[in-house]
């Protein structure tokens, strides 16, 4: 197994730990990782080295340990597919496994699949109980409803908690979190602990019993005939004239509210638009708006991706690598996650040792094999 150097401009995170690679070299694997692979995340090469690894040079212009490679883990793998031409080394079957952005992006599915190689995209990863240790997405997004909030928290121009002072008492902020997925209910926990008053809103209603165990307050969606409900753990798409009623119902909320934090996503499909420029002249000049699905589009008008721009007196912060800035948890995170993975993978090929079996009708393998090539007869 080969772990690349990440290749993304801003990508601060590793597909393997130390901690993993021993928990991989336990399973019969043998873990090769590019000299500096973990270095902005805090795993120096030595750590590497001590856990059993083999470390690599990959400045030395050789492509040989692509060649010997059976998987490729990485991170960002749609860009080291893009941009490390080592990858045409890699023998025919072999996997590579990481983010790979596939919703439309033929033109990598073909790549890949002119190369004959394997691909599993950890985004298709369907919501089922026992894909729960490998579910990637939901480990980053609960970093990113952390940090969404700490943003927020830092770019406004007040106390988030209740304070009592001689010079009177300060009211605690006010927080509105759109969506109530994992980044939302992070958001909304980390609001609550720093002393926020939270208010959640979310086109289900089922949302409501998390919310408010949380101790949020639940917004609830419009009444009309036809809501959205939930599909494979994502919230599905609401139709327009659902969205234009909860874009007047938020007005109200966004006058009252010091920061926003913005997490609605359907998976494929760009952000739905929640907070348009006329919703955002009723916010309080000094307030902050983060939006973490600025990448796709964005929940609210005039945001954008890794910048903060002032829009009518209210900030909007375009949060889009939020996980990148916790690198070493979110490394820590991601790496159990392909671990885990990894491991029901080496589970299915039995007593056949140092095998990757791609089994097409589990669910957890068919749910995310992007492309497969397996010229071997079942082992990849």
């Amino acid at each position: 197994m080969l772990v690349p150097r990440e290749c993304r401009s801003g990508e601060t995170r590793v597909a393997v730990t130390p901690e993993t690679v021993k928990r991989l070299m336990a399973r019969g694997c043998l873990l090769q990782v590019e000299q500096g692979a973990g270095e902005a995340s805090g795993f120096d090469d030595a750590a590497y080295g001590e856990a059993g690894a083999e470390l690599i040079d990959p400045e030395a212009g050789s492509s040989d340990h692509w060649s010997r490679a059976d998987v490729v883990l990485a991170v960002q793998a749609a860009a080291v597919a893009q941009q490390r031409r080592e990858l045409e080394a890699l023998r025919p079957g072999a996997l590579l496994l990481g983010l790979l952005e596939p919703h439309g992006n033929e033109a990598l599915k073909q790549q890949l699949e002119q190369r004959r190689l394997s691909a599993m995209a950890l985004e298709l990863l369907p919501r089922i109980s026992r894909a729960q240790t490998m579910d990637v997405l939901s480990s980053q997004a609960n970093i990113a409803g952390y940090k969404a909030v700490l943003l927020a928290s830092a770019a406004l121009d007040r106390y988030v908690p209740m304070l009592m002072t001689a010079a009177g008492t300060i009211q605690p902020a006010r927080a509105l979190i759109l969506g109530a997925g994992v980044a939302g209910l992070q958001a909304l926990a980390t609001a609550r602990r720093l002393g926020a008053v939270a208010y959640v809103s979310d086109v289900r209603a089922a949302a409501k019993e998390q919310v408010e165990s949380l101790g949020g307050r639940f917004i609830a969606p419009p009444e009309i005939e036809q809501k959205p409900g939930e599909a494979g753990g994502y919230a599905q798409q609401a139709s327009e004239a659902f969205l234009a009623e909860q874009r007047r119902q938020l007005t109200e909320q966004l006058a009252l509210a010091d920061m926003v934090i913005c997490t609605a996503l359907v998976p494929g499909r760009p952000a739905p638009r929640l907070i348009d420029d006329a919703m955002l002249r009723h916010m309080r000049p000094g307030s902050v708006v983060v939006d973490l699905a600025v990448a796709q589009g964005g929940n609210c008008e005039g945001s954008e991706p890794g910048t903060t721009v002032l829009r009518h007196g209210v900030q909007l912060i375009g949060a889009d690598q939020l996980p990148c800035s916790v690198a070493n948890h979110a490394s820590a995170l991601y790496a159990r996650n392909v671990a885990a993975l990894l491991e029901h993978l080496l589970a299915a090929a039995g007593d056949e040792p140092n095998a990757l079996q791609l089994d097409l009708e589990d669910p957890i393998v068919s749910g995310c094999l992007f492309t497969h090539h397996n010229p071997a007869g079942g082992v990849a």
